[in-house]
This record gives structure tokens, C-alpha cells and sequence, in this order.
């Protein structure tokens, strides 16, 4: 059987951590950010774990990521 090929817009925007977890980077930070708040833009910044559901998805997205 071949390999499966992963998806490669997925492939830009997510990383695994050590134990299998899925890290992302948060939204709404890349454009028209003079009428978002200081402290919003600020909470933006670094990077999250993808809620559970969410990260069923993307490990069919990905199927060599986390291993």
C-alpha cells in the first residue's frame, strides 16, 4: 500500500509537542490590529494546544506528525 500523503496546508500551521499534543498559533493577529486593544493583540501572542476534537482532525490531516 502507499504512503498516505499529508496535507500541506496543515503542515505550515501546526506543530506536535513531546507527549502528542497539537500546538497552533492564535487568530486575528495578522491584520487591522489598530482597533483591536493592546492587551487583546498581547493575549495573541505565542502559541496554544488545539482543543480535543479538533486535534482528531488533524492527526488524519497528518498522519506521520506524531510519531
Amino acid at each position: 500500500m502507499p504512503k498516505m500523503k499529508s496535507h500541506s496546508g496543515s503542515k505550515k500551521r501546526f506543530r506536535f509537542t513531546g507527549t502528542g499534543k497539537i500546538k497552533r498559533k492564535h487568530s486575528h493577529k495578522n491584520h487591522i490590529l489598530t482597533k483591536k486593544r493592546p492587551d487583546r493583540v498581547r493575549r495573541l501572542r505565542g502559541t496554544t494546544v488545539v482543543s480535543e476534537p479538533d486535534q482528531k482532525r488533524i492527526e488524519k490531516l497528518l498522519p506521520y506528525g506524531a510519531k
